[in-house]
């Protein structure tokens, strides 16, 4: 066994071993680049250079800067209007009440960027409301914690800005743009299979559509919507940078949040702040430790012997798409998301290009995949969320998730082998 060999089996080898121990995956990140080096006979003075030349981009500051956003409007008392405003659209289906919660989801998605606060947030108010109109407590949950992933795709999302940044030259502007008709897929996909449920279980259905309601709830709702207008507008028209955008958006939110739906005063801002450190520093210290590991991956050549091993299965680009998929899929059901983003892109984005995949969609196959691993055991973080606010085992809304899982699962293949749903977007407004 050669050296490269040796160094390549400690590496990758000690991270799973730590991810099956339940290390935090930073530490688990870090030790294993710590011990790859050693066995390189690299000196750990380059570790900590590794880790700041991750962080050191202009790109990365949208981040913190889009989960401040999300924080803000997310408690600032929108997401009562954003389900009052899909209730006057969809409320009239059968099953109305779920459809409401994936279409709340859509608007709800582009605001917060997050599955996790979707369904927290969302999944708070609807969840008992759905109960109280006889819909059953495991499929309510189910429809929650599916529908958030929808947030994922919406921009913007700084999961998207995470993507790009490790993908290298990846426009996050044309990123946002591709994410709207993949999200809109997924709601559709989502709700035919409400649908099918509710008229099944003969769940009820709302009032009967009025255009006046609709517009006057749009009216209500508008103020949240155009802090999405903002960021996407400006980054696709070329008018600031992403990050430029999601500052103003910031600024735009505090505003809205305090001062026109008045739903947070000065303490919850600080609060909401608090909260908005908290997770940028579990998201840029992932992102520094991944720099690191990346440059030990890139040392050991892992991209090119991946991408032989996987065209070496088998030549046919339809094979290689569903493998790709197969990959991301196990991967999510044993890491978080942003960890699957910075190590998994730079090792599996040549081979996708490879047999014709667009670097943008394959960053909506990967964010989608990553999507369905935050429902997914053992640690499927949005599973646990939905489980806590609605009380229940999670085996049970396991068991209710399983045929939303297929509609998921179909939107992810529809958008793996039709490019357009992905592409045409970024194409028709000039950002691809």
């Amino acid at each position: 066994m050669d050296a490269e060999t040796l160094s390549t089996i400690i590496l990758l080898g000690s991270f799973l071993i730590m991810i099956l121990m339940r290390f935090p995956i930073a530490y688990a990140v870090g030790i294993s680049t710590v011990l790859c080096m050693i066995s390189m006979g690299q000196n750990l003075v380059s570790l900590p250079q590794q880790m700041v030349k991750g962080v050191w981009s202009f790109s990365l500051m949208a981040v913190p800067f889009f989960i401040t956003m999300g924080v803000l409007m997310g408690s600032g008392g929108i997401s009562e209007k954003l389900i009052a405003l899909a209730n006057s659209l969809v409320g009239w289906m059968r099953g109305g009440l779920a459809q409401v919660n994936i279409v709340a989801s859509y608007f709800f998605g582009g605001i917060s960027g997050s599955a996790a606060a979707d369904t927290a947030s969302l999944g708070s108010i609807l969840i008992p409301m759905m109960v109280d109109e006889g819909y059953d407590t495991d499929f309510s949950t189910a429809v929650t914690i599916t529908s958030s992933c929808e947030g994922l795709l919406v921009p913007p999302s700084h999961n998207m800005v995470i993507y790009a940044t490790t993908a290298g030259g990846v426009s996050v502007g044309a990123l946002f743009m591709a994410g709207y008709l993949p999200g809109a897929l997924l709601a559709i996909a989502l709700m035919v299979g409400s649908y099918i449920l509710a008229v099944k279980r003969n769940y009820p259905k709302g009032e009967r559509f009025s255009i006046m309601n609709f517009v006057r709830q749009l009216g209500k709702s508008i103020w949240a919507l155009l802090a999405v207008l903002i960021v996407v507008v400006g980054v696709v028209g070329g008018v600031f940078t992403a990050t430029e955008s999601a500052a103003i958006a910031v600024i735009y939110s505090l505003l809205v949040s305090v001062f026109v739906y008045k739903g947070l005063n000065w303490k919850g801002v600080w609060k909401g702040l608090d909260n908005c450190i908290e997770t940028l520093a579990i998201v840029l210290i992932l992102i520094a430790m991944s720099a690191a590991f990346g440059n030990c991956l890139t040392l050991l050549h892992v991209p090119a012997k991946a991408a032989a091993l996987i065209t070496s299965i088998s030549s046919s680009p339809v094979v290689v798409i569903l493998l790709l998929n197969l990959i991301l899929l196990i991967l999510g059901m044993i890491m978080d998301m942003a960890p699957i983003i910075l190590i998994a892109t730079p090792i599996l984005l040549p081979v996708a290009t490879s047999v014709g995949l667009h670097p943008i969609q394959f960053g909506i196959m990967v964010v989608l995949n990553c999507g369905i691993g935050l429902l997914t055991p053992p640690v499927g973080a949005v599973l646990f969320i939905g489980s806590a606010v609605a009380k229940r085992p999670m085996e049970k809304v396991v068991r209710a998730t399983l045929p939303f899982y297929l509609c998921m699962l179909a939107a992810l293949l529809l958008i793996s082998f039709i490019p357009a749903i992905s592409l045409w977007l970024p194409q028709l407004t000039g950002a691809l």
